[in-house]
């Protein structure tokens, strides 16, 4: 059917985006960041609900904002959370406040927690593919130094590392993928594309590459195989693609502590 062909196209470039930026989220000690962005574009989708425009127009420009404001006012990760916090509770009260002054917005607010991937359109995927091509020259460009400034913030500033250029970026960039799969999975439930395929990753593999590469096949294994699962079951695509995500990474930390026990004995 065509929509579950759009659907697996769909899953396949948000696997992609989520699984590239999923790595450098957890080393950046964002993951709280990554789920915080989500509900700062709820304003932004149901403000454009009330106004006629396009949801993900609204969603990605409240998405960059407040990913901005965030980068600007957090230099250090303990800043940040208080900054995130902060502007997380303002936007999630503005979004239901939207969400209340329009019928159509508050009927729209369901898709928007928690996604509706089988209803994407061959548009959005084209919007979807080009952010990924742009996405990969992006971080092909700046790989280097965002991983430097990743896993040791304070060195890569002695060796002149543009950090707070990093940690802009970064958050803009985070900012897009949780944009492109919120359509998908929701704002809700959007920690299990960007952040949980990206930790599995983190223990099975010991490269910063690797761990890139495995969290975007989990990813994409995740969505491909929720979509499959759902036409079985009386269950939400949304639903099973979460429950698989974070199947693996139960699976993941189990193994992780047998080793562990196994090491000590």
């Amino acid at each position: 059917m065509p929509f579950m062909r759009n659907a697996f196209l769909a899953g396949l470039c948000i696997a992609l985006a989520a699984g590239v930026i999923g790595y450098f989220t957890i080393a950046r000690n964002s993951a709280f960041a990554s789920h915080a962005l989500a509900h700062i574009g709820l304003p932004g989708a149901t403000g454009a609900v009330l106004l006629g425009l396009p949801v993900a127009l609204g969603l990605g420009v409240f998405a960059v904002g407040g990913a901005w404001v965030i980068a600007a006012l957090g230099k250090r990760a303990s800043e940040r959370e208080i900054a995130t916090g902060t502007v997380l509770a303002f936007a999630t009260g503005l979004g239901l406040y939207f969400a209340r002054m329009s019928s159509s917005a508050s009927q729209q607010l369901q898709a928007i927690l928690f996604g509706s991937i089988l209803t994407i359109t061959p548009s959005q995927i084209v919007g979807f593919a080009i952010f990924d091509v742009l996405l990969l020259i992006v971080m092909a460009i700046v790989y280097r130094p965002m991983l430097f400034s990743s896993l040791d913030e304070q060195v890569a500033q002695a060796k002149g590392v543009p950090v707070g250029f990093m940690n802009l970026l970064f958050m803009t960039v985070l900012a897009g993928v949780i944009t492109i799969a919120v359509p998908a999975i929701g704002t809700l439930l959007i920690f299990a594309l960007v952040v949980t395929p990206a930790a599995t990753a983190m223990i099975v593999t010991n490269s910063p590459f690797k761990a890139i590469v495995v969290a975007t096949l989990l990813c994409l294994v995740s969505i491909w195989g929720g979509l499959v699962i759902s036409t079985m079951f009386p269950a939400p695509p949304s639903f099973v693609i979460v429950a698989l995500s974070t199947l693996f990474w139960g699976i993941a930390k189990g193994i992780e502590a047998a080793r562990k026990k196994n090491h000590r004995a």
